[in-house]
């Protein structure tokens, strides 16, 4: 319990009265009773219950509870070691199968599964597309059947028109499905799963990719913009779980019919300038309009610009009249953009895969990994950490220097809802990405920002230090002698700087092919405040196959030997 605590993972914590009387339980978070009473009292949709103790017990327990697969929640066993995690109820839909991979991790446990997907290395295509950050459409029985049917014919057909087609290329993709490029097959019963932005009689998943523009009179009745959207939905055959978010006219900003709507359905609403809707080719201007407000459109231009330069008006706009008991009148149009939208779905984890040997990567990161979606990173590292990735997870190689691009697709891929590792080597926060996906991050505004975690691992500097006993026992200092991003009259300073304060220095980045004068004219200026017989250490490939430590003093370091992949 102490263990899983550490991670952060239980909300709360119920135990047995005999439990309880070994264990301080003061807090609020501790729920003190017989197990029949625990899961009575807890059970319901959307809640998960990781259990310690014997499947059997728990199986006798929860079987009265038990209604579908809809409703049910994640009932996950584990032993008292964390050694065997066993997910038995919820394992798709619920996410029981996904967090017990994130508890063996964590918990440098065994994951056991018996069900088809798991088994035989296949798409849960009921539940994946959450990790995507899409929503699912379609009545369980259908579902039931497109899973059993896989099952039997071992592939079925999927068409997809809309959202990221990287998961197509992993290798639970290439075994579940087959003919995946039939967009354009008109029957939507010809496929058994589509991943669109239209509505669909059977089963689908649904990127967020739809933008409505709303236009309202002042003091519109709520029950008629809720009516104005669900008929616009349905003339157009387009999908409410597809809706990215809502955009209108900045005039309407305290709208309360609007901010009624945004705040039950969760979604973004982005307000526009009567100046910068007047700026978009629209097919429908209005004279009316551009009298009232100061532009000729408000729903079809608040529609296309929210859904960016290449978004397309696929509902022109249509005016919704009000009802009995409603005032006022609403106008609805949609744009569909080529991206997803839902930042709140996704999440971007910045890990630090440590110096190389898996062994030395942090439980933490582990766990981050095995949550995520895909992995992005230079492709030396992420060879590293290949032995791990799961073959439902999508990689991403990108070169050395590619680093803006590098957490600029990341980024994207996160506000698209998807679950993102961004992987450094050692601590992403020291010479890694962390600083520099978080300076790009923050440019963003804030609504439009995905979760951001930082997942520390060992830094070369630590690993050295510990090959060649404790050398930072007391105060150091980290220089990079790359000057790609720092001027090298900066690093200047900073070393001399360094030799006066009587640091432990490490210095990163020493020598390469393009920068082969930096190392000698640091060791230069240390010579004038240090003495010839310093001693230096040499670690490259730390914590790799081909490590190699060397001890030399600071007047003789053999330079031609230092390359990027050595730490001073």
């Amino acid at each position: 319990m102490q263990r899983l605590e550490s991670f952060g993972y239980p909300d709360f914590i119920a135990l047995t009265p005999n439990a309880a009387s070994n264990n301080k339980c003061c807090s609020d978070r501790y729920f003190v009773g017989r197990g029949e009473e625990v899961f009575q009292r807890f059970w319901s949709p959307g809640v998960t219950f990781l259990v310690v103790g014997a499947i059997g017990a728990v199986v006798r327990i929860i079987s009265p509870l038990i209604t579908d697969k809809e409703n049910d929640p994640a009932v996950i066993v584990m032993d008292s070691m964390g050694k065997n995690i066993v997910p038995i109820l919820g394992g798709h839909k619920a996410g029981a199968e996904e967090f017990a991979y994130q508890l063996s991790e964590a918990l440098s446990g065994k994951c056991v599964f018996t069900g088809y997907s798991k088994t035989e290395e296949k798409i849960s295509l009921d539940s994946f597309g959450t990790s995507w950050g899409w929503k699912r459409s379609g009545k369980k029985n259908d579902w039931n059947f497109v899973m059993i049917k896989l099952a039997r014919e071992s592939q079925i057909l999927v068409s997809q028109t809309s959202g990221s087609f990287l998961w197509k290329s992993t290798e639970a993709a290439q075994n579940s499905i087959k003919n995946i490029d039939c967009q354009n097959i008109p029957s939507s019963s010809v496929c058994d799963i589509k991943i669109c932005s239209e509505t669909s009689p059977n089963c689908c998943w649904h990127p967020a990719t739809l933008w409505i523009g709303i236009g309202c009179e002042r003091n519109t009745s709520e029950s008629l913009v809720t009516r104005a959207l669900d008929e616009a939905l349905n003339e157009s055959g387009f999908a409410k779980e597809s809706i990215a978010g809502l955009a209108t006219i900045d005039l309407k900003s305290d709208e309360i019919a609007l901010k009624a709507i945004q705040s039950r359905e969760a979604l973004p609403i982005r307000f526009y300038s009567s100046k910068e809707l007047s700026s978009v080719s629209i097919p429908n201007p209005s004279k009316l309009v551009q009298e009232e407000v100061g532009t000729p459109s408000v729903a079809e231009s608040s529609a296309l610009l929210a859904s960016g330069k290449t978004g397309v008006l696929k509902f022109e706009k249509h005016i919704y009249k009000p009802g009995n008991g409603e005032i006022g009148a609403v106008t609805i149009a949609i744009a569909e953009s080529p991206d997803p939208f839902a930042p709140n779905r996704g999440e971007l984890h910045l890990i630090g895969s440590g110096p190389g040997q898996l062994g030395f990567l942090t439980n933490d990161s582990r766990a981050a990994l095995s949550r995520s979606a895909i992995w992005i990173g230079y492709k030396r590292y992420l060879d590293l950490l290949e032995p791990l990735r799961r073959f439902d997870q999508v990689r991403i190689d990108s070169s050395l220097k590619n680093e803006r691009e590098r957490c600029r697709e990341a980024i994207k891929l996160a506000q698209q809802g998807i679950k993102v590792s961004l992987v450094s080597s050692g601590d992403s926060g020291i010479y890694g990405m962390a600083g520099l996906a978080l300076e790009m991050f923050l440019s963003i505004s804030k609504l439009d920002r995905p979760s951001f975690h930082v997942h520390p691992g060992i830094s070369a500097v630590q690993m050295a230090a510990a090959k060649i006993g404790a050398p930072l026992m007391h105060d150091f200092c980290l220089i990079s002698l790359s000057d790609c991003l720092t001027p090298w009259e900066h690093i200047e300073e900073r070393i001399k700087a360094a030799s006066l304060s009587d640091f432990v220095i490490a210095f990163y980045n020493p020598r390469s092919l393009e920068r082969n004068w930096q190392l000698q004219k640091a060791i230069e200026i240390l010579l004038q405040n240090r003495s010839k017989t310093t001693p230096i250490v040499l670690a490259r490939q730390i914590g790799r196959d081909d490590e190699q430590v060397e001890v030399h003093m600071l007047g003789s370091i053999p330079v031609k030997k230092v390359d990027m992949l050595t730490l001073i």
